[in-house]
């Protein structure tokens, strides 16, 4: 869920000390080869999705209040999400969404850091699949159908607009704390941004592509109709789109003061 993490690289004691350079706020770790990082985003968007659907089951069977099943699946959330970005994070980046992915490669693209094109090649389908595969597991642990197609229609204009919102302001926090190197607070900050979409947003807060693909193969709370899926994508990649324009309006890089000093 977050642009690539450079606390996870080696202490600057130790790069420094064999030369290496050291990365950018936004750089993905040097260390961690490619498959381990395709592993880290597949496990990780994989258990994110168990949490969403796994919490959505058990709060259906143990409430028919539905404010209460919100409350119990957006908890669960939290600090599901949180625990996996600061597990993640220093592997791969703890992307878990290929919206974060797209909009940090777009980034390295207009000159700052982040994942390459191939790199994107190996993060998004191991985003999907990993999804996919945690909404199995999660049915499997509950009993349900290992697949089957939710019947929840999500296609209204205003749940579109909702994962607008939530998707930019996504982008806009992960890119805005790399702007300002804060990304150690990624871990609580994402997840308690998340948690609060879920309540404020009126969609409850997909913002990812590949966990709205996985979401649509459970019939259960957290799911998603498939005829739904790709108008969510859509309003998600627009999202992140204006996610970036924030972060590039509100976050400018500062420039030299050309105002003369008394040292001049």
């Amino acid at each position: 869920m977050t642009a690539t993490d450079p606390l996870g690289a080696a202490p600057v004691e130790a790069v420094m000390a064999v030369g290496a350079p050291q990365p950018a706020p936004g750089a993905t770790p040097p260390r961690a080869p490619l498959t381990a990082r395709a592993a880290a985003e597949f496990t990780g968007t994989a258990a994110l999705v168990a949490v969403v659907v796994g919490s959505g089951v058990q709060a259906t069977e143990l409430t028919h209040d539905v404010g209460l099943q919100l409350l119990a699946n957006s908890i669960a959330t939290v600090f599901g999400l949180g625990v996996l970005i600061a597990l993640l994070g220093p592997v791969s980046g703890a992307h878990f969404n290929p919206a974060v992915t797209l909009a940090e490669c777009w980034t390295a693209r207009r000159g700052g850091a982040g994942v390459t094109v191939r790199e994107v090649a190996v993060y998004l389908p191991a985003q999907i699949a990993g999804a996919i595969a945690g909404a199995v597991l999660a049915d499997a642990m509950f009993g349900e159908p290992l697949v089957k197609w939710s019947t929840h229609d999500r296609s209204a204009g205003h749940l579109l607009l909702g994962e607008v919102v939530a998707t930019a302001g996504l982008i806009l926090l992960i890119f805005g704390l790399a702007r300002t190197d804060r990304l150690r607070f990624a871990p609580v900050a994402v997840a308690s941004y998340i948690g609060s979409a879920y309540w404020f947003t009126s969609s409850t807060s997909f913002a990812n592509p590949a966990v709205t693909i996985g979401r649509a193969f459970t019939d259960t709370f957290a799911g998603i109709g498939p005829g739904s899926v790709p108008a969510f994508i859509g309003a998600q990649l627009a999202g992140a789109a204006v996610g970036l324009a924030l972060v590039a309006v509100i976050f400018v890089r500062p420039s030299a003061d050309p105002r003369p000093t008394l040292a001049s």
